[in-house]
């Protein structure tokens, strides 16, 4: 297995987020990274490699210009306001809602933070851009080895990407590295490809992107969002729209739900893939669907994952993985591992 490396992950490491109403320490941390390497190696699953750098331009592909500005520039905002800020993390504290105008960006420095995100536990650090971008060129790194012929990729990075947008951040993420993997594989000429997103929480973020294409194919297993973040996505009834109708599928699944329940719906989506005609897939592989996880609330165990990484492997496709959610920090090196080797 190719094994794609961010080099750059721990120069993110928020300090606090908001949480169930309390600032609490950050559950994305870069211990996260670091357990899954270890476990990797430790089986000699794939050597870890560091990723080949790619245009800033392809990031265009999938996010607008004047948000990968603000991301680029917002910890040197941060810190002409106050230099004292420097100690601190820029967590977003107000946002535009129904009715309120997005295309002006405002001057005020929490108004643009409040512009580009949609929550209030997503800390922007001094190294956030840092980390995020070598983290792109890892999901990059994975989708050029599927289309010079190889069968499998892994890209190993944080912070995630599913939850990003076009234009905004949250739920950890500030550039969805599934999505510009997706599109790159378009742009290198594949025809249709498929995004496969088994993190407990929906990937609202690689949804909007996609929602009014017929090129990729979005599928996504999730906690119900009438009582799971993201909360505003993810219900069956989201088919996509336009020409993207009927590219879209959301298979929710109520908290408590165990492997047994969750692999049918494994099951409906790679159905949908195949029948779909992918020529690639996507995995945003979060492991927060593990019983242990402490923000996430489905039954799996880690031999569960061991038949996961099976029947995705079963699909056929080169495959290229991107590292999502996962929070259970001591084991979700092993539940990483386990999936893929059984890919493999």
């Amino acid at each position: 297995m190719h094994i794609f490396y961010n080099p750059d992950h721990a120069a993110h490491q928020g300090k606090l987020e908001m949480f169930r109403g309390r600032m609490v320490p950050c559950h994305e941390v870069p211990q996260r990274q670091d357990q899954v390497a270890a476990v990797l190696q430790a089986r000699a699953l794939g050597s870890l490699q560091t990723p080949s750098r790619f245009d800033d331009a392809l990031l265009t592909r999938i996010h607008s210009p004047r948000y990968l500005q603000f991301l680029l520039t917002a910890w040197q905002q941060w810190i002409a306001l106050d230099p004292a800020n420097a100690a601190l993390d820029a967590i977003p504290s107000v946002w535009p809602t129904r009715s309120f105008r997005t295309d002006i960006e405002p001057d005020n420095f929490a108004a643009r933070m409040g512009l580009y995100s949609f929550d209030a536990g997503t800390p922007l650090t001094a190294g956030t851009w840092q980390a995020a971008r070598s983290g792109a060129d890892c999901a990059l790194s994975a989708a050029a080895h599927l289309l010079q012929g190889g069968r499998a990729a892994f890209a190993l990075s944080r912070p995630p990407g599913h939850h990003a947008g076009a234009d905004f951040f949250g739920g950890y993420c500030f550039l969805n590295n599934a999505a510009l993997a997706a599109q790159y594989l378009r742009d290198g000429g594949l025809e249709r490809v498929a995004v496969l997103d088994v993190d407990y929480h929906h990937g609202n973020g690689t949804q909007a992107i996609f929602y009014e294409r017929a090129d990729v194919f979005f599928a996504s297993i999730h906690g119900d969002p009438r009582t799971e973040y993201p909360f505003f996505l993810g219900h069956a009834d989201e088919r996509g729209q336009g020409a993207g109708l009927g590219f879209n599928l959301n298979l929710p699944l109520p908290c408590g739900s165990d492997y047994a329940r969750w692999s049918e719906a494994l099951e409906l989506a790679l159905t949908a893939i195949a029948t779909y005609g992918a020529q690639a897939l996507l995995v945003s592989l979060g492991v927060d669907t593990f019983a242990g996880d402490p923000i996430s609330g489905f039954a799996l165990q880690s031999d569960d994952y061991l038949r996961m990484g099976e029947r995705i492997a079963q699909a056929g496709l080169p495959t290229a993985l991107v590292f999502e959610g996962g929070y259970a920090v001591e084991a979700v090196g092993v539940n990483v591992a386990n999936v893929l080797k059984a890919f493999a």
